[in-house]
Formats: structure tokens, C-alpha cells, sequence
């Protein structure tokens, strides 16, 4: 079993309903306060922590005094409006005690679909963490309408930790593990410690729906085992409603282990790697041999710029008699790369009318 405290960065989902209690609509300050001390005891250990959090609509509906019924979209968005600022103010109250500093952020499917707001999340996102912050990351159910939304956290979670290069999802959730039916029904399920492969067997043993068409609970929780690990980060399912729930999962509580194959790091080479280029960079040959000692692509480096393509879409970076040494994801898009080739990086807000990033090509979002 994989020990939480050999991760340098864990994201956590955490869902409504260990949150909020369902009858009163109360927050349960007690299991958050545990939580936060399994938070304050992963970050001592030297591990960056993400907590995906549910429940701005259950803590919302209760104050605006609505039905515990499926409500109307208006509703619902006004709901997570007041109840997300409620939510944000309850991390930071249990979080400051062990001098751990939140921040509150709020994303739609459209932010990981579209590149240039991918980059700028993840810039945010690692930014932050960085600075020691946990980041706090919810759907933002107050502009989110079904086509731009996940639907639901756990698949959030999953390209949350994609997002951050984490190594381990933690899914706290109502059930222990992964079944090989449903154990409330079939006594003679049994849970599965660890997958390494997520078959077709593995796939109809969650239910009908895989695909993606059903919202069942352990459908989106495959799903989101799916793409964590496809990106090289091992996710985790177990029963969250200890008063330390992470402690509890260290320390050996039941649960499934879904393993990734390969690191973040090396899934992330070989994401970017398979895009189509958009265009291409030429380079010198400092900032080729810049670039194989793990350097970023600096301004100062591209001699000529080829192709239109915006920020955050794949080019090649060429030699000057044309040897592809790679590709990655563009810092600018191709108009304001040809203001700023061959340019000092004090030289970009001068070019550009503001303050860009120094790197045309950050090292992180380079596959060589």
C-alpha cells in the first residue's frame, strides 16, 4: 500500500455529505477540525496538499432556507453563491490554528478543456503552492451550466491532480474501497486493495454507465481513477468519515489503491509529445544547450518563430538547420513571440504593453 507521507503532493475530494449534515444542514466542525490536522501532519512531512471540497450548495440551501430537493439551476447556483463564501471562511478557521495559509479556488470544465486557461490555472495553482498555501478547489456552480460543467468532484479532483503533477488522489468517500458488485446488496462482494489495470472486467463491475452517460457514484469514481492514473498519479477510495481520515488511511484503513504506471512527470513529456504542433520555434545554439541542462525557453533564445498559434498550444523547437529537439506548450501566442524573439526578458513589458512571464516555453511544459 502506498504511504501518504512518501508524496510530495496529494490532492484530497472530499464530498458533501461528510461535510454537512444532511438532516440540520450544519457544517460538522468536529470531523473538519480532524481534517485539518491530517492536513497540518502531511505538510510537516514536507507534502504539498490540494483539498477539492464539496458543499457550498448543502451549506447554501440551508441558509436561503430552500427544500432538501433537487433544485432549479437559479437556485442551485444561488445557493453555492452563499454558501461557498461559508465553506472558504471554515477551512480558514480550522486551518490557521496550524499556521496554514488557504486560498479559495473556483473552476468550470472550460478551464482544463481550453489550454491558455489550463496554463493559467496551473500557474496559479503551483504559484500557491509554492507559498505554502493549501488551495481550496471547488466547481464554480454559480456561472457553471452543464455544458461547461465536471458534473461532479470526483472527476474534478482527477484533473485537479493532473493539474498540480500530484502524485496521489485520495477520494473520501461513503464506501471503502472498490466492490466487485455492490456490497449492500451482494454479500459475497469483496473489495479489491489494489488494481493495476482498469479492464473491461474492472469497468462492468462499477455498473452501466461507464462511458460516461450515468452519474453513478462508483461510475465517476473509476472515471476519475481513469484519468489520475493516466497521468501518472495513484488514487485511493476509501470510507471518510473518521475524525482523521487520512491518518486513519496511513495507518492501514480499508480501501482501494488504483496504481499509475508511470510519474506525473514523465506522463505529463508524453502528453505534450503527442499533441500536433501548431507552429515552431528556431532556436540558437545557447538556448539549445540551455534547454538540455533543464532550462526554460527564454525570449533571448528564438532566432525565428513559424506558424500562428496562441498561448498555450504545442509548437516544435527546431535547431537552426532545422533537427526537431522537442516540442512544448507556447507562454505567448505567435504575434507577441515575434515582438519578443531575440529580446531580453526586461524587454518583454516594454514590447508588449505589460508584464509578461520571462519564459516563452516553461521547462515544466517541455517535452524534449
Amino acid at each position: 500500500m502506498a504511504s501518504l507521507t512518501s508524496a510530495k503532493r496529494i490532492v484530497v475530494k472530499i464530498g458533501s455529505a461528510l461535510l454537512v449534515d444532511r438532516t440540520t444542514g450544519e457544517l460538522k466542525r468536529d470531523w473538519l477540525v480532524g481534517l485539518a490536522q491530517d492536513v497540518a501532519w502531511l505538510k510537516s512531512n514536507g507534502t504539498d496538499v490540494v483539498l477539492v471540497s464539496s458543499g457550498s450548495i448543502a451549506l447554501g440551501r440551508r441558509v436561503l432556507k430552500l427544500p432538501q430537493t433537487d433544485l432549479p439551476l437559479e437556485q442551485s447556483q444561488a445557493a453555492a453563491a452563499v454558501g461557498q463564501i461559508r465553506l472558504a471562511r471554515a477551512y480558514e478557521e480550522v486551518l490557521t490554528p496550524h499556521a496554514i495559509t488557504t486560498a479559495q479556488v473556483l473552476v468550470t470544465l472550460e478551464d482544463s478543456a481550453n489550454r491558455r486557461r489550463y496554463l493559467n490555472s496551473r500557474a496559479t495553482l503551483e504559484q500557491l503552492l509554492s507559498l505554502g498555501v493549501v488551495p481550496i478547489v471547488n466547481e464554480n456552480d454559480t456561472v457553471a451550466t452543464d455544458e461547461i460543467r465536471y458534473g461532479d468532484n470526483d472527476r474534478l479532483a482527477a484533473q485537479v491532480a493532473l493539474t498540480t503533477g500530484a502524485d496521489q488522489l485520495i477520494l473520501l468517500s461513503d464506501v471503502d474501497g472498490f466492490y466487485s458488485d455492490n456490497p449492500n446488496i451482494n454479500p459475497d462482494a469483496h473489495r479489491y486493495d489494489i488494481i493495476d489495470e482498469i479492464t473491461s472486467d474492472i469497468e462492468s463491475m462499477a455498473g452501466d454507465g461507464v462511458s460516461g452517460l450515468s452519474k453513478g457514484g462508483m461510475i465517476t469514481k473509476l472515471m476519475a481513477a481513469k484519468t489520475a492514473t493516466s497521468g501518472g498519479c495513484a488514487m485511493a477510495i476509501t470510507e471518510g468519515s473518521a475524525l482523521r481520515p487520512l491518518m486513519a488511511l496511513e495507518n492501514g484503513a480499508n480501501a482501494t489503491w488504483f496504481t499509475a504506471q508511470v510519474t506525473p512527470q514523465l506522463a505529463r513529456k508524453r502528453w505534450i509529445s503527442s499533441m500536433k504542433p501548431q507552429g515552431a520555434l528556431i532556436l540558437d545554439d545557447g538556448a539549445c544547450m540551455a534547454l538540455t541542462k533543464g532550462k526554460s525557453l527564454l525570449p533571448a533564445g528564438v532566432s525565428a518563430v513559424q506558424g500562428v498559434f496562441e498561448r498555450g498550444d504545442p509548437v516544435e523547437l527546431l535547431t537552426a538547420n532545422g533537427r526537431k529537439l522537442g516540442q512544448g506548450l507556447a507562454g505567448y501566442p505567435s504575434d507577441e513571440a515575434v515582438k519578443i524573439k531575440g529580446r531580453h526578458t526586461r524587454d518583454i513589458e516594454p514590447l508588449l504593453g505589460y508584464s509578461g512571464r520571462n519564459a516563452l516555453i516553461h521547462r515544466d511544459d517541455m517535452a524534449l
